[in-house]
């Protein structure tokens, strides 16, 4: 009976023997030696340039921010890096860079990701896509110029509030703060929010659709297909669109340079604008030479906090 059985078996192409496991994949040899020399080799030029045209320039101005201006003399240690605590216009230079940081991290994500779904696949998305893409094409200081002509006192923005018979809110947008202040924001945003239209765009159209399909036969819909599906695969995208904001509003300063030059007395400075007051203003390169130091601080520190947390697998 067991005979006949085997030899069926083996007629219909079945084995009586165990499955034998599959073998390991092979290892790659290590490297040798002269392959990582060689490697080193090609990099180096690289890497040098890199190393002259940035960190060079770094250090010299870190140095210098250990020395004399015309408030002290001779080698004063941290005494321009203790002017953040006892300067009040440097006190709220760095007030106005937070909120600059905020405003154009917050408003372009939101307003991008928004506008780019809502033209997604749409017939008629290339012109309001061509008018939010467009100021991303003008420089700073034209942007600049432009809305100076919509806030100035005598503006367009004022003249269109008395038109309308709301004299009343017509204001001088640009001479007080924190209002000065939230309207450049507001203007950068106009600018920026082109580009994180384009990169969202971007992500959408990379989104397979078989995962849109699937969460519409599990009953997901609308905005919980949005939340859970849409969104955890624009994550990388997000990254993105967020690091170049948040380096942006870190070193803003040709808009806010045109507008307001960071008055009325200078309180509307953000860290970039304070640089460029005490090194070439005010005549006071150490002090200048301390807000670079900060700055470039900041923007790493922020950078690379931001990027670690998002670019790490969960549960690492």
């Amino acid at each position: 009976m067991t005979a006949a059985l085997d030899a069926r078996r083996s007629r219909s192409g079945t084995s009586t023997s165990p499955a034998v496991p599959p073998a390991p994949p092979a290892r790659r040899p290590p490297r040798r030696l002269g392959d990582r020399f060689a490697s080193a080799g090609f990099l180096a030029p690289a890497v040098l340039l890199v190393a002259g045209l940035l960190l060079t320039p770094f250090l010299m101005t870190l140095y210098r921010g250990f020395f004399s201006d015309s408030r002290v003399s001779g080698f004063t240690w941290f005494t321009n890096y203790g002017l953040f605590f006892s300067d009040p216009v440097l006190a709220k230079s760095v007030e106005n860079t937070l909120m600059w940081v905020v405003g154009t991290v917050a408003l372009p994500l939101v307003l991008g990701l928004g506008i780019a779904v809502m033209t997604n696949g749409s017939g008629w998305s290339r012109i309001p896509r061509l008018l939010v893409v467009l100021p991303y094409a003008i420089s700073g200081s034209a942007v600049a110029v432009v809305w100076n002509f919509l806030l100035t006192t005598d503006g367009a923005a004022n003249q269109a509030l008395d038109a309308l018979g709301l004299g009343s809110f017509a204001q001088g947008w640009l001479l007080e703060w924190p209002g000065n202040t939230l309207v450049m924001i507001v203007a950068n945003t106009w600018q920026a929010t082109g580009v994180a239209v384009i990169l969202f765009l971007v992500g959408l159209q990379t989104i397979p659709p078989e995962t849109l399909e699937a969460a519409s036969l599990d009953g997901a819909d609308g905005l919980r297909k949005f939340w859970y599906v849409v969104l955890p695969q624009l994550r990388t995208v997000s990254v993105i669109v967020v690091g170049s904001s948040l380096v942006n509003g870190l070193k803003s300063f040709d808009l806010i340079w045109v507008l307001t030059q960071g008055g009325p007395g200078r309180s509307s400075e953000t860290l970039a604008v304070s640089m460029y007051q005490e090194t070439f203003l005010a005549l006071r390169p150490g002090a200048g030479a301390a807000v670079a130091v900060v700055l470039t601080v900041i923007v790493l520190l922020a950078s690379w906090l931001y990027l670690r947390r998002q670019l790490t697998p969960k549960g690492a």
